[in-house]
């Protein structure tokens, strides 16, 4: 929670990538909020976000039908 914090202060005064912020929402168990970060990954045309459907990290988010649409909005295997 303390780096979460400390990163939500950073990204105020710069940028921080919305990945990072989705994979410790992920971490802390929270779902949702994990998504609205990745929809902003994605929206912002990150390189990364053609791996969401392989990256092991987002294990838990595969039956999630948001995670799903998400996926193939970017044409990627569900």
């Amino acid at each position: 929670m303390k780096l979460l914090g400390e990163l939500k202060q950073e990204a105020i005064l710069g940028y921080v990538q919305p990945y990072t912020l989705a994979l410790i929402y992920i971490g802390l168990g929270d779902k949702e909020e994990a998504l609205n970060w990745l929809e902003k990954h994605m929206l912002s045309r990150a390189e990364t976000a053609n791996t969401y459907a392989v990256a092991p990290e987002f294990d838990d988010l595969h039956s999630e039908p948001r995670f799903k649409a998400m996926l193939k909005r970017m044409n990627l295997p569900e």
